[in-house]
């Protein structure tokens, strides 16, 4: 490669490009732009050849048309290691460019605003700009090409190192950079118009989705694992846009279980309190304060709090950091934090407070797991149930108290790994048993991990029970009521075991299997 002689910078973001542009003249390098790019790098007094010069041909349409023109791309995409390349270049009077500098319209962020027209997110499709970047990176062996202001520094600092010529295996990095950029730009594009046309498939026949690394934990699910956190273009951030107000780093695990935490305490309109540990709850308590809901959530498993991530679904004030001051507990995630709460949870150094808005599940999203060679695509289990569409199957009915719970603890049920059993009342969790192989163990696990008395509360089951042994365990435990989806070959019999024992039950026809 030949030492850079002459540079076309034409940005969005202009993050940085005067300085850029101010030491690439000051190496000795041409600097062609035009547009908005240009009028900022003359305001900033640096000398700029305008790209009309180059061309012979001014703007036209309005902007849409100014660098699509041969004497441009031909100095893009020339060869320099062809002679018949070199040859036409001469031919045509025109002369190579070397260091192309390009960022894209900010289509992504008009199409953000609540009142953008589709004109203007039209206006905002480039097409000279990608065009310049696709035929800078495909000739990445004669050209240098950059699409992001964070490179600015390591390019002038190669240019300067050696002479001019950016080493090739840095070329060939930014080129990726450059593809990767456009095929972003362009995946956010066909999904606009998916929307505008109403043509979104629900799982297309290609699926392409934009992510961005936002994040680099020290490491993954155990420390021999690397790890990297991606957020959805155009989705506003990880959890909606979260604020780590103290702490130390979020660790991998710590995203995960603040994730299952926000998921569940949503569900909930009182003033509501999860436990989470280990990708499951651990307890779950509404009240009429924070206090209580804390309280009653931690009453259900202490022991398996301890180290656990804690979400609230209301402002966390001063007297619950005040009640929590004994517990150690990873993260703390709420919507808004009192000054006295942050006052209170700042005597606790390491302790991670999160400030995000509250989950709100969105109807297109799409779940992925990786499976070998693939993945996996499903639209998440977030519709909210209708207790009200429950069919009673049993001759005793659920009185109002014991349908408020059997609610509660249904909603928590499909938030534990199945198999999930939960038993608990109106307020609160007793007893969770989580990822059991049967059902009838879960059943078990649930009443043993119980710290307070399971006389008289209900259970609810994320699946059906395949025997009746789930239920006669139940039912030895003191459990008044049991919800369940029902579908069992042997419902019969698993109805007949509830009705002997005098136990109301509700099937809700949907599973919430979590695995």
């Amino acid at each position: 490669m030949m030492p850079a002689q002459r540079a076309l910078l034409s940005v969005s973001d202009k993050t940085g490009i005067a300085d850029f542009a101010r030491e690439l003249h000051r190496l000795g390098i041409e600097i062609l732009s035009t547009g908005g790019t240009q009028k900022h790098l003359q305001e900033a007094e640096v000398a700029v050849t305008p790209v009309a010069e180059v061309t012979g041909s001014p703007e036209i349409l309005g902007g849409r048309v100014k660098t699509l023109h041969p004497a441009i791309h031909g100095g893009i995409l020339a060869d320099r290691s062809r002679a018949s390349h070199l040859a036409e270049l001469h031919e045509h009077s025109i002369q190579p460019i070397d260091l192309v500098v390009v960022n894209l319209y900010p289509f992504e962020q008009t199409i953000a605003e609540p009142t953008v027209t589709p004109e203007k997110a039209i206006e905002m499709i480039d097409i000279g700009g990608p065009c310049m970047l696709r035929a800078a990176a495909k000739n990445h062996a004669g050209v240098v090409v950059v699409v992001d202001p964070e490179d600015y520094a390591q390019v002038l600092a190669a240019l300067e190192t050696n002479d001019g010529v950016v080493p090739e295996s840095f070329r060939r990095r930014l080129a990726l950079k450059a593809f990767r950029h456009t095929q972003a730009y362009d995946t956010a594009i066909a999904t606009w118009f998916e929307e505008q046309t109403g043509s979104v498939e629900e799982f297309p026949a290609a699926l392409h989705v934009d992510l961005e690394r936002v994040h680099e934990p020290r490491y993954g699910e155990n420390p021999h694992q690397g790890a990297a956190v991606y957020a959805q273009s155009g989705k506003g951030g990880i959890f909606g846009g979260f604020e780590q107000l103290q702490g130390k780093e979020l660790s991998w695990n710590n995203l995960l279980d603040t994730d299952a935490a926000r998921r569940l305490v949503a569900l909930f309109e009182r003033p509501a309190v999860v436990i989470v540990k280990h990708n499951n709850p651990c307890g779950v308590g509404v009240g009429d304060t924070l206090v209580q809901a804390y309280q009653r959530a931690l009453s259900c498993d202490p022991v398996s709090a301890f180290g656990s991530i804690v979400a609230i679904n209301r402002e966390a004030s001063g007297e619950l950091a005040e009640a929590m001051r004994e517990l150690f507990v990873e993260v703390v995630t709420a919507p808004e934090f009192e000054s006295a709460a942050r006052k209170r949870y700042g005597g606790k150094k390491n302790l991670r407070l999160v400030k995000a808005p509250i989950f709100r599940a969105e109807p297109d999203a799409i779940e992925l797991r990786a499976i070998d060679g693939g993945f996996l695509a499903q639209n998440p289990d977030s519709e909210r149930d209708d207790p009200g569409s429950w069919q009673c199957a049993t001759q005793t009915r659920p009185s109002d108290e014991q349908l408020q719970a059997l609610t509660l603890q249904w909603r928590v049920a499909r938030h534990v790994k199945s198999n999930a059993i939960v038993i608990g009342n109106a307020e609160q969790t007793v007893g969770i048993g989580a990822g059991q192989m049967s059902r009838v163990d879960s059943c078990r696990l649930a009443i043993d991990k119980a710290r307070l008395p399971t006389n008289g509360c209900v259970a609810a089951s994320d699946a059906f029970f395949p025997f009746a042994d789930g239920i006669e365990t139940l039912v030895a435990a003191g459990i008044s009521a049991i919800v369940q989806p029902g579908g069992s070959k042997r419902d019969d019999e698993v109805v007949a075991a509830a009705d002997a024992a005098g136990v109301a039950m509700l099937m809700t026809g949907r599973r919430h299997f979590k695995h």
